[in-house]
């Protein structure tokens, strides 16, 4: 089922509330307005909020006889869509599953998805180094995979759990693209000022100890918190955010 898909990238993170599903999705959404086909994969199986962030949450998926058909996010088919929020029916639904339960549902999501011809497929995955991302890698070997991106916060405990997050990486084979800094100021939505209330540099610091490219970094604006399903590109092109975004596309592309 990948075998049209052009560039595979993961992105990961060492801890949760770093607001790597909200890059993963505005990043899927920058690539859709520069035109690329994208497809966003969410196998974060116990807080899927893919289907959230992009007002997906009641849109359900067909089953054909290639596979499962992913839900599209916008009328030209640009940008597909799998999670297993799609899956639950009820969105207050949890999932207490095992880990070999776990890895076969992320087996499923990979072999079985008629992604079609893209031009970019984005994993989003979990916090940590779990069953899911060993599961992704193993049956990502004969793929054409080009890496992953690692997205981080300033704060030390943030950048500790980074640390760890680059030894799997290396530990696995699994190539590094570049980290975001996220949450890297405030951005007020007022006067636009950008103010460090955490500390700053902290992403920057670590990606030169580690020897891996910075890809960028993203302040925290209520205005992109609010454009669910929507590209900050497009909606708020003149934000820092936008800018940043439209910058990160262009590394990875390049790359």
């Amino acid at each position: 089922m990948l075998e049209s898909v052009k560039h595979v990238i993961l992105v990961l993170s060492g801890k949760g509330g770093v607001g790597k599903s909200t890059v993963s999705t505005q990043l899927a959404l920058t690539f859709k307005e520069q035109g690329y086909k994208v497809g966003l994969l969410d196998i974060d199986l116990c807080g899927p909020s893919i289907p959230y962030l992009l007002q997906l949450k009641d849109k359900d998926v067909h089953q054909s006889d290639k596979g499962w058909v992913p839900v599209f996010a916008d009328k030209e088919q640009r940008l597909a869509v799998m999670s297993i929020g799609f899956l639950l029916g009820n969105r207050d639904k949890a999932v207490v599953w095992r880990g070999p339960k776990k890895t076969a549902m992320v087996k499923q999501f990979l072999s079985d998805v008629c992604w079609g011809e893209l031009d970019y497929l984005i994993i989003d995955t979990p916090p940590g180094t779990s069953d899911e991302h060993i599961t992704v890698m193993e049956n990502l070997k004969n793929v054409k995979f080009d890496g992953a991106i690692i997205v981080t916060t300033p704060q030390e405990v943030s950048i500790e759990d980074v640390r760890k997050e680059i030894t799997f990486c290396k530990k696995t084979g699994i190539p590094i693209i570049g980290l975001i800094e996220n949450m890297s100021g405030f951005v007020c939505p007022h006067c636009t000022e950008c103010t460090n209330i955490f500390s700053k540099g902290g992403g920057e610091a670590l990606a030169t100890i580690a020897e891996i490219d910075v890809l960028g970094s993203l302040p925290i604006d209520p205005r992109v918190g609010q454009l669910l399903g929507k590209s900050c590109v497009k909606e708020l092109p003149e934000s820092p955010s936008a800018k940043a975004f439209e910058k990160i596309v262009e590394r990875i592309v390049k790359h």
